[in-house]
């Protein structure tokens, strides 16, 4: 994941960034080691009861500190300034994979793969911010264990020897015992945190149904389950946590005897003054801190590390790689898709994702333009399984569908998608921009039936919650606003109009047919037959029927469709293939 900032088009900038802060990391600790130096002569000089030597010795500090304190300030700026600079460079290129090829929509069948969006939004922060955190860290690590054991060597060659060992033995106890505990426990806590999360997300986002079916009780079932699987991840965090922090602690305060214990006899002798002692009590503590990194920061590098491995699931899937890794399709051939000027299904079988179960068996038929499908069925025959597999959005089955250019298409669904923004952001989507006039967008609602929409909402350039503001009714009006905005030459309906009564129905079915649009539904209304030309009715199991529309009845017996054609011939001279079994193909005439 970090590879490419570091070796892309924008290496120069990251190693800039870097190389400045590892300056300013020289220079901090080059001052460290002086004012430990300033230190220690302020501690002879009392102990000597020099004056002239202690004054010159504050004076030299207060110079130092003059220096240091802009320049640590400065350093811990230009680190969150590189982290956030990386951040939005890793974030953008997710995004970019995420959105690409409809990876949002395939991520969210894929059970292996939870809460993207809270990956993105959050663990790329975390990677980028920890990761500058870390690196810098062990490279001033490095600078520091230079500079201070000059120092503890000129003092003593036996300090430096205990420390040597003391340090090596605490970063094997912290790795071989709390090392891959702790990593998984904060794996989990952060996935669970994540679902506790998007429960809350889904309450709001759905609190208008759950009001209304009064389900707060339903509802709080479902967050405290969430919730305690976040308190019961997390006392087993902190219990292994709670042994972590006692050897942490053990590890850090016998630093504090460990100088003077060792020391103690050349001061006493009077062989090594007591400033020198106090100026190699510090080293030990810096160079400690330099070798002991991993045992210090031990329980933030595993949330570091767990957060990566998330990080990572997401990457393999989204971000570009030279054999690309494709959501599992447990064995499936896939459906082919070949460009054409017609939209045609040849020996379609279509499978829901991760599953065996099969929807339609062997499909072929052909749409002309101006040819108007009508597909129904009963509930959970595949009806809304079939416009996914022709938008492109579901590929599991076999078969080919011929399609002309995608943005030729356009898709209404039942309950539209209105985003946050402008009135004329709604009329225009998925479009950014719109060569269309003010006048000709009013006039396109007026067409849809809301002619004093604009002027009730404060105009198209009024921003609302358009969800909470619109009526279904309203809202599907305005999605049929959108087809007559885009003027696209295929229309996919799935039960586009159920809210909305016979009268608009069937004025808004009528402006898509007289501008000769090519139609397919789903509906379960008699009343839009008339909008059509034929009908596919799917009758579970991988069968189907096709009749023209004009003989088609919902409720009565079906007439029979008429015969002539093979089984990829146009809609209008279909043949009835496939009755209450299994679908077979039709023989050629």
């Amino acid at each position: 994941m970090a590879k490419p900032y570091w070796l892309g088009d924008d290496r120069k900038k990251a190693w800039l960034l870097l190389s400045l802060l590892i300056v300013l990391m020289l220079v901090e600790t080059k001052l460290a080691v002086m004012l430990n130096t300033q230190a220690g002569e302020m501690t002879s000089a009392l102990a000597g009861k020099d004056g002239g030597r202690f004054w010159t010795s504050v004076r030299a500090c207060l110079f130092i500190l003059a220096f240091a304190v802009p320049i640590y300030a400065f350093y811990y700026y230009m680190r969150d300034l590189f982290a956030n600079q990386w951040r939005r460079w890793l974030t953008g290129r997710f995004l970019d994979g995420y959105l690409k090829g409809r990876k949002y929509y395939e991520l969210g069948s894929d059970s292996e793969i939870d809460n993207p969006d809270q990956r993105i939004s959050e663990d790329i922060g975390t990677f980028t911010g920890r990761s500058i955190h870390f690196l810098l860290i062990f490279l001033g690590s490095i600078m520091q264990l230079v500079a201070f054991s000059t120092v503890l060597w000129s003092i003593s060659h036996v300090l430096v020897g205990v420390l040597v060992v003391y340090a090596l033995t605490g970063t094997v106890v912290a790795l071989y015992v709390f090392g891959n505990p702790l990593i998984r426990l904060n794996f989990w806590q952060l996935r669970r945190e994540a679902d506790f999360r998007f429960s809350l997300m889904r309450l709001r986002e759905n609190a208008e149904s759950i009001a209304f079916y009064r389900g707060e009780e339903q509802e709080r079932a479902h967050i405290d389950s969430k919730f305690d699987e976040v308190i019961r991840n997390f006392a087993k965090l902190i219990i292994k946590q709670r042994s972590l922090n006692l050897f942490q602690r053990t590890f850090s305060q016998l630093t504090l005897v460990l100088p003077g214990v060792i020391l103690a006899e050349g001061v006493l002798s009077g062989q090594l003054e007591v400033g020198r002692a106090i100026q190699a009590a510090g080293a030990f503590t810096a160079v400690l801190a330099a070798v002991g990194v991993i045992v210090d920061n031990f329980e933030s590098l595993s949330r570091f590390v767990a957060g990566i491995d998330r990080l990572q699931a997401l990457s393999d899937l989204v971000l570009p790689k030279a054999e690309p890794k494709t959501v599992a399709d447990n064995g499936h051939p896939r459906i082919q898709r070949r460009p054409g000027r017609q939209l045609a299904l040849e020996s379609l079988t279509l499978h829901p994702p991760q599953s065996e179960r099969v929807l339609i068996k062997e499909l072929s038929l052909v749409l002309k333009p101006g040819d108007a499908l009508l597909i129904t069925g009963d509930s959970g025959c595949g009806k809304s399984s079939l416009l996914r597999a022709i938008a492109g959005l579901w590929n599991t089955g076999s078969g080919v569908i011929h399609h002309p250019p995608l943005e030729e298409f356009f898709f209404l669904p039942q309950q539209p998608y209105l985003q946050s923004g402008t009135l004329r952001s709604q009329l225009i989507y998925p479009s950014a921009q719109s060569s269309l006039s003010d006048e000709r967008l009013l006039d396109i609602l007026e067409q849809v039936h809301l002619p004093r929409l604009a002027e009730r909402v404060g105009g198209l350039d009024a921003v609302h919650d358009w969800e909470k503001l619109l009526s279904v009714g309203e809202q599907q009006r305005l999605a049929f606003a959108r087809v007559l905005v885009h003027a696209p030459s295929i229309v996919i309906l799935d039960e586009a109009t159920s809210a909305l009564d016979s009268g608009n129905e069937a004025s808004l079915y009528g402006r898509l047919r007289d501008g000769g649009t090519t139609l397919i539904s789903i509906a379960h209304r008699a009343a839009v037959l008339r909008h059509h030309t034929h009908v596919l009715r799917l009758m579970g199991e991988g069968a189907w029927e096709i009749h023209e529309a004009a003989a088609y009845q919902f409720d009565g017996p079906v007439a029979r469709s008429r015969s002539g054609g093979n089984n990829a011939q146009p809609l209008r001279h279909a043949r009835k293939v496939a009755a209450a079994q299994p679908a077979k193909k039709a023989v050629p005439d």
